[in-house]
């Protein structure tokens, strides 16, 4: 009976004697072992303010070595700051269009014409301020959406865009404006409220005035919208990979159109600091200003080929702008060579943004 037993009893099968012969040993994973460079690359890729962070400390500490008497004053600290702020909102401007993989070359045209628009109907035409303010900012938006909509809908490159509204948008301001220049006590007299941006306040010896406000302001409520909100995600979506972004479910044409009304509005609103900022209305003010932004936003650590950057490192480029020039200036060297400076810092920073973005490969 036991041996019926024994031979009903079921025997191994043959996955189950494999089993029982496998090793009982966990599996492990050898570390990956990267060498100094690349463990700077991958930090760099993870926080990339820290490189535009250690350029402006490297320009600080070049204009105290140059002039510490001078560089480190209230007064010239004051006029660093005030000499950036116009293009540091600007280049907020162009870090929205930068972060999508764009460019626009038109922001500062932009600029003078929306503060043409406001000097003209108020101390010309004699249009109230509480009109013609509104529709200076209305005329950066139209600029922003007609730079929108030729990159959406026609599907033309940002570049080609902007450097034909460049031209349009340049040759109806002179036709406008007629090429004249509002004087400081017209528009004292007739629309003060224009000015408002360059009223001074006395903090710690420094002189600042309200545009600079404007600026910290701006740039936290566009910093918060790029790092808070599900619209901020998108924006980084669609300069980092339009097609993955767009099977996503984002609309990415209508992400790139509100981007250029918006860097069209924060135009014009640099078009109010800027009067305030030289008191007078001029139709050619703000010529490099196209150029500056781009270098601020630049040196700053965004990335040209769009899906990385961040506000904070475009303010940074932009006092690393006015820093070296600054210490350049206070070292008695010729204006040239500022230039040669920032020429410089433009190439090491692309060059550099080109050695991170070999991480994401």
């Amino acid at each position: 009976m036991s041996e019926a037993s024994q031979e009903d009893r079921p025997t191994p099968q043959e996955f189950e004697r494999v089993l029982s012969a496998a090793s009982a040993a966990q599996a492990s994973f050898e570390e990956e072992h990267l060498s100094l460079a690349k463990r700077v690359q991958r930090f760099l890729h993870l926080y990339p303010t820290t490189v535009p962070f250690v350029v402006l400390v490297l320009g600080v500490l070049l204009g105290v070595s140059v002039n510490p008497e001078r560089f480190l004053t209230g007064s010239n600290l004051s006029t660093v700051l005030t000499q950036v702020t116009i293009i540091a909102i600007l280049a907020i401007a162009q870090t929205l269009i930068i972060l999508t993989a764009g460019i626009d070359l038109s922001v500062g045209v932009i600029m003078v014409i929306s503060s043409v628009v406001m000097g003209r109907l108020a101390v010309i035409d004699g249009v109230p301020v509480a009109i013609a303010f509104p529709a200076g900012l209305l005329c950066g938006v139209a600029c922003g959406y007609l730079n929108g909509t030729l990159v959406t809908r026609l599907q033309m490159p940002p570049f080609i865009v902007t450097l034909g509204t460049l031209s349009i948008i340049g040759a109806l301001n002179t036709f406008y404006s007629q090429s004249e220049t509002i004087r400081e006590q017209d528009i004292e007299a007739q629309a003060p409220f224009l000015q408002l941006m360059g009223v001074p306040f006395e903090i710690a010896g420094a002189r600042i005035i309200l545009a600079s406000f404007l600026l910290v302001v701006l740039a936290i409520v566009v910093w918060y919208m790029l790092n808070r909100t599900a619209y901020g995600r998108h924006v980084y979506a669609t300069g980092d990979d339009p097609e993955a972004a767009r099977l996503a479910g984002i609309n990415t044409d209508r992400i790139l159109l509100s981007v250029y009304v918006l860097a069209g509005l924060i135009s014009a609103i640099a078009g109010w600091a800027l009067i305030g900022r030289i008191g007078a209305i001029s139709p050619t003010a703000g010529e490099n200003a196209n150029l500056d932004s781009i270098t601020a936003v630049v040196i700053g650590g965004t990335s040209l080929f769009g899906g990385r950057g961040s506000i904070v490192g475009t303010l940074i480029g932009a006092l690393i702008v006015g820093v070296f020039r600054s210490a350049v200036s206070l070292a008695g060297l010729d204006v040239l060579w500022q230039e040669f400076a920032i020429g410089v810092l433009i190439i090491v920073a692309v060059a550099l943004d080109q050695w991170i973005r070999r991480v994401s490969k």
